[in-house]
């Protein structure tokens, strides 16, 4: 997402950080091991603009006294491979990948859903082999459904999961028999919080461990 902003993030020791301010949503910083250090992390992103975020990926942090406050609490999940699964609620839509901007835009509007922040969503994330933007059509040919899914090595990650008819409860079936066609022997993670991470423990994962996120306020 960093670089179809034109964004660069730097991986180095304990985090990856990005000095100058990421897409709305998207932390200026993540750790990357336990008990990472405070002030060497926040010395490699910008706190002067209101809005800077800290993905404190252990929940181990304490960045209060660096102006920051917690902006909530929740937890990894993980699925294993192979996880029985239960069946779509709407079983005629039809799950594909994103491959050019128009289909692209389609999602992003489905998934916004009025709010504004469409635009998140640019051309340059095709580019990208890891991202794969998932979406579920209606018979009609309207997205109506969707996740944004990150593979690595070893799994895929998910996140901004919708369902524009039941919410994530709904989109949750049908997202992860996608998954589980495009990438068969690989576990599903991700970190969910409030009724969404109830939502996600519903459908097969479980919990790892809890991770925070802390905002600045500039």
């Amino acid at each position: 997402m960093c670089r179809a902003h034109g964004v660069a993030g730097e991986f180095e020791g304990e985090a990856w950080a990005a000095r100058v301010r990421t897409p709305l949503y998207y932390p200026d910083a993540v750790t990357l091991e336990p008990d990472a250090g405070r002030d060497a992390l926040v010395a490699r992103i910008d706190t002067a603009s209101p809005g800077a975020s800290v993905k404190d990926s252990f929940a181990d942090l304490e960045l209060t006294e660096a102006g920051f406050r917690v902006l909530f609490e929740a937890q990894w999940i993980h699925r294993p491979a192979g996880a029985p699964s239960t069946e779509p609620d709407a079983p005629d839509l039809v799950w594909d990948v994103a491959g050019d901007p128009d289909t692209l835009r389609a999602w992003a509007l489905a998934w916004d859903d009025g709010a504004g922040d469409a635009d998140l969503f640019r051309p340059g994330l095709l580019a990208d082999p890891e991202t794969f933007v998932v979406l579920g059509r209606s018979p009609e040919g309207r997205v109506v459904a969707g996740a944004v899914a990150s593979r690595s090595e070893h799994v895929i990650g998910v996140s901004n999961v919708f369902g524009r008819y039941g919410g994530p409860d709904a989109a949750w079936p049908g997202v992860l028999h996608a998954l589980a066609r495009l990438f068969p022997t690989l576990p599903v993670v991700g970190y969910e919080h409030g009724d969404d991470l109830a939502i996600a423990l519903r459908h097969g994962f479980e919990p790892l461990g809890p991770l925070r996120v802390w905002t600045h306020s500039g």
